[in-house]
């Protein structure tokens, strides 16, 4: 029975705007947690994935947006999953396990067994339910989410060595000078209530340093510059790297898709990825050709109920398609995001791009990329309200808010 009532809760850090700035220009009007993907804001994929967790009982978001950010979001969600949203502002950044720390009491309130704990900045499938299973079975405090990357990249990640018969993590250890394992952190964690324990064994523990520092003026000075505030908790440092090899840590590996979303080329990938898995866990929500007056769909597209769109309009595949957006004739799209209140005139063609907010497209224009999504300039933005006029090629450029083009542009940032 006791299992039968056991509780669990999730929290979702989602940082605030001193971060993501390599999220420009497309962090300018709204919060990078709040951008859409696949149709859907970039944080409601975690928030879903929450959902569908056994005794749920309330997610939390915590941040340092300013409330009014987020008010609006946290009540329509959730109203439409019918789950307990809140979103809870820091006074300042505390890092990742300080965040989790700072509201506590909040967190504990309804007495959880079991806590979730996700970075917002991750796409994946989350398989939360099957994570959390693992977990009660090692009966350890915390279990991290983890996959296996190529050699050559592992070093931009939290590298770790696992037991592989226990899953126990053996050693961690974070974006290391050199290789250490091509097995990395993910980013989502479960973890019994007493990692509040040892994250106030931590802060208690660099109190007392600064205390005893403070017998000379000096050394005070020194600490103070060169030191983290007490109460600022790295999850990685300060956490996994020490407590690993402690009968304490453990791993659930995962085998399906994952990816880190810090620029909007990653963004524009992981949309794809969700359109992916809609088509296993929600078909509903991708768009068909059920009709003679509907555009031509190929692939995964999710296309918003209010968007206007010719029927010679060609869409996909991997095409997310917002509110209000207007399609005329003749319009190709593929591989990109249109955002909220777009317009594509007639034979218009956008690939490996994203179109930002009020903007509008030209006749005969082109709005294209090669479409790596790590380079700086491997896709084309433009941001909220641009104007490309008619028969103007944009290729391989960022084109910051409110600007027009009427020449031809390429490899450019437009300021």
């Amino acid at each position: 029975m006791a299992n039968l009532e056991e509780k669990v809760v999730a929290v979702i850090m989602v940082g605030g705007p001193t971060r993501g700035t390599r999220f420009r220009p497309l962090s300018f009007n709204t919060p990078e947690p709040l951008f859409p993907l696949a149709g859907q804001p970039m944080v409601q994929h975690h928030i879903s994935a929450c959902k569908r967790i056994p005794n749920l009982s309330q997610i939390f978001l915590i941040g340092f947006y300013e409330e009014r950010e987020f008010a609006l979001y946290v009540s329509a969600i959730s109203n439409e999953l019918k789950v307990p949203v809140r979103y809870l502002k820091e006074d300042k950044p505390h890092g990742s396990a300080g965040g989790l720390y700072y509201f506590r009491d909040l967190i504990m309130e309804d007495y959880p067994s079991h806590i979730f704990l996700l970075n917002f900045d991750v796409c994946c499938n989350f398989p939360l339910v099957d994570m959390l299973e693992a977990h009660k079975s090692y009966g350890g405090m915390g279990t991290l989410l983890v996959i296996k990357v190529s050699a050559e990249s592992a070093n931009k990640f939290g590298e770790l060595v696992a037991d592989p018969t226990t899953k126990e993590l053996l050693h961690y250890t974070e974006k290391p000078e050199t290789f250490v394992s091509d097995l990395i952190n993910c980013g989502v964690y479960v973890f019994t209530p007493e990692i509040f324990s040892v994250i106030q064994d931590v802060v208690v523990h660099r109190e007392d340093r600064v205390n005893l520092r403070r017998v000379s003026s000096f050394e005070a000075l020194q600490l103070a510059t060169r030191s983290v505030p007490t109460d600022f908790v790295r999850l990685d440092q300060d956490i996994l790297s020490p407590l690993a090899g402690k009968k304490q840590l453990y791993t659930f590996e995962s085998v399906d898709f994952w990816e880190q979303i810090k620029t909007p080329g990653m963004s524009l990938k992981c949309s794809a990825l969700y359109l992916a898995q809609f088509r296993l866990v929600s078909p509903h929500l991708l768009a068909s050709e059920d009709g003679s007056k509907k555009p031509t769909i190929v692939g995964d597209v999710y296309i918003h109920p209010s968007a206007k769109l010719h029927p010679t309009a060609k869409i996909g595949p991997n095409v997310s398609i917002s509110a209000n957006v207007r399609i005329a004739a003749g319009v190709r799209l593929t591989r990109c995001i249109v955002l909220d209140d777009v317009e594509i005139m007639e034979n218009a063609v956008v690939m490996h791009a994203i179109v930002g907010w009020k903007s509008s497209i030209g006749r005969w224009s082109r709005v294209q990329a090669v479409g790596d999504y790590n380079a700086k300039l491997g896709i084309t933005i433009l941001g909220e309200a641009v104007t490309v006029e008619d028969e103007v090629v944009v290729t391989n450029s960022i084109v910051l808010p409110n600007k027009t083009l009427n020449v031809s542009v390429q490899e450019e940032i437009i300021l």
